[in-house]
């Protein structure tokens, strides 16, 4: 692993496409933070997405690596979505320890007819449907999956609602996406995508500290009226809440920086930054695989100019196949 060249007194910063795990012993709060940048530009330049999807993938893939880093075993987790609305696919796959790949499908005109409409908010391009979270061990493992409906809610709330029914630990989850413009030494513009986003959890020693909010008055990250909690919980979220959209994509600010404004009263400490790469799992010998399981029927349908091409929908890899490498 490679590690910052600083001198002694001296402190190094993550930098993009790198997770910082931090703890605040004094909230008895532990989270994750993060800023992305060429690895989105690397992913969202691929399938030159539409503006409002492109924005909405990269929340997602923030998400979904947020999540995703804190897995302590070989696997895979992924966040889809399924919806009616102009976006009716998303899909991100983390695979342990740092691979991250991600696909957006869409309908092109609902896409427009939204965007004129002013729609393009996350939860209008979602519309209804289901958001689903699993997590795949591998092996002889059983995947686990979690549910949460989309019903316009913002991703940040429904990542609270998946956290309060699957392991009813009291999440915040923070979510920015910007676009940044540079100009070169000649003038020229570069665009540039960058995303931030961070995870707040409350873990107390004693289990019985962790008392959350009534499911059906809100995701439990937020006060509410008859509900209970925790002081230092309640500490957290203000904090976290006055994080500015600003404050997550800023690579002036960066991780670190963020963490110190927000938590430094209370005594925030950081540990190894964990680097995220834009890396698919697919392999012609995967797709070969997938292939050899279908009748001959439907070999000889895929059969186009005398040969065989698939191509993954994730990173855009076209794989050509010779019909006599199967069993016609």
């Amino acid at each position: 692993m490679a590690v910052s060249a600083t001198e002694l007194g001296e402190f190094g910063f993550a930098g993009d496409d790198r997770v910082v795990p931090f703890q605040v012993e004094g909230l008895d709060v532990r989270g994750r933070a993060v800023q992305l940048g060429p690895i989105l530009d690397t992913i969202l330049a691929r399938h030159d997405y539409p503006l409002p999807v492109a924005k909405l993938l990269a929340e997602t893939i923030v998400l979904t690596v947020l999540i995703g880093t804190s897995l302590k075993f070989e696997g895979k987790f992924t966040v889809q979505t399924k919806g009616d609305g102009p976006v009716d696919l998303l899909v991100v796959d983390f695979r342990t320890p740092e691979s991250v790949r991600a696909y957006a499908r869409f309908d092109e005109a609902a896409l427009q007819e939204a965007v004129a409409a002013g729609r393009t908010e996350p939860q209008q391009l979602l519309g209804t449907g289901i958001l689903a979270f699993t997590i795949d061990q591998g092996g002889f493992t059983q995947p686990y999956q979690g549910i949460v409906p989309l019903d316009g809610s913002s991703l940040e709330e429904i990542a609270g609602v998946y956290f309060r029914q699957s392991e009813q630990i009291p999440t915040r989850v923070r979510l920015g996406v910007a676009e940044l413009y540079e100009r070169d030494a000649d003038g020229k513009s570069h665009h540039h995508w960058r995303a931030g986003g961070l995870i707040a959890q409350f873990l107390p020693q004693a289990p019985e500290r962790m008392r959350q909010l009534d499911l059906h008055g809100g995701d439990g990250d937020t006060s509410h009226p008859g509900g209970v909690e925790d002081d230092l919980w309640a500490e957290a979220l203000v904090l976290v809440e006055t994080i500015g959209a600003y404050e997550l994509t800023d690579p002036q600010v960066g991780s670190e920086r963020l963490l110190y404004r927000l938590f430094h009263e209370r005594g925030v400490r950081v540990h190894e930054p964990q680097a995220v790469h834009d890396r698919c799992s697919c392999s012609r010998d995967r797709i070969k695989g997938v292939l050899q399981g279908l009748s001959a029927e439907e070999i000889e349908g895929s059969i186009e100019d005398g040969r065989i091409s698939v191509s993954c929908e994730f990173c855009s890899t076209t794989y050509h196949y010779e019909p006599t490498e199967f069993s016609l």
